[in-house]
């Protein structure tokens, strides 16, 4: 039988133990939303979940797995209904150099979470949305997609395909009153870039970032760049002739490699 019907907000999250995830979650549960969390650490999640005003469900999980996936939405699509709002968060950052044939493990882990696992986290949930006529599907992008920077090559090149990815879904869910949101972070201050040792303008706290978005979210932006000042970093950035660009950027700040975060 189909779950009843609820006039609370429902959100289903990956990448929810840690960093954005963990801000998003806490947000939205301040907010009475009735949560589905998923992140790979059981324990992080598990903590979250008890930490949290309401009652969630916990999914440990990989996104790259995509059976898992398959049955952590049917799961909670029968506690809960079709999720008003869907946001694939979870996401890995790891230095790469092309020269490195040790590296290509990286680059493959990079896509399969951060690519596939967007796709495998949507893909259970459009169906059920279609139907009822509404939802938000919601990807975490970054601006480091804008524009390849050395160093980072299987990063942006996962958030470059993940902003395309997401244009096209936008469009094929055209008319079905399913919105598709772009949100594209600059600098957030998570684990992620704890790690980074160069200057990152415009840092945002996480939570702060999390308010953001959900306002984002909110309004169906198709695209947001967030903070803003990044937006405009962002779109400088891709105006910048190639070769002004190259010399520019050619001895950057780089991420450490052989983190998996």
């Amino acid at each position: 039988m189909p779950a009843p019907a609820s006039t609370q907000t429902a959100c289903f999250l990956t990448g929810a133990s840690s960093g954005i995830g963990e801000a998003l979650a806490r947000h939205y549960a301040a907010e009475d939303a009735t949560l589905g969390l998923a992140a790979r650490r059981a324990d992080r999640l598990a903590d979250l979940a008890a930490a949290l005003p309401g009652s969630h469900a916990c999914y440990p999980l990989d996104v790259a797995d995509a059976a898992a996936l398959q049955a952590a939405a049917s799961d909670f699509i029968g506690r809960c209904g079709c999720p008003d709002i869907v946001i694939a968060n979870a996401g890995i950052s790891v230095g790469t150099l092309a020269a490195e044939a040790g590296d290509l493990a990286a680059f493959r882990s990079v896509f399969e979470t951060n690519v596939m696992g967007m796709a495998q986290t949507f893909q259970p949930f459009i169906a059920a949305m279609k139907a009822r006529g509404s939802g938000r599907l919601v990807g975490i992008a970054s601006v480091a997609g804008i524009r390849g920077l050395p160093g980072a090559g299987a990063y942006c090149a996962s958030k470059a395909a993940t902003i395309a990815y997401l244009e096209a879904l936008r469009v094929e869910l055209r008319g079905s009153g399913v919105k598709v949101v772009t949100i594209a972070p600059g600098y957030i201050a998570t684990p992620m870039t704890a790690v980074n040792s160069y200057p990152m303008p415009f840092l945002l706290p996480a939570d702060e970032a999390a308010r953001r978005f959900a306002r984002a979210i909110a309004r169906g932006t198709s695209y947001a760049v967030i903070p803003w000042q990044m937006g405009v970093v962002a779109k400088l950035m891709r105006l910048l002739p190639n070769p002004v660009f190259d010399a520019l950027f050619a001895h950057a700040g780089r991420k450490p490699r052989g983190l998996d975060l």
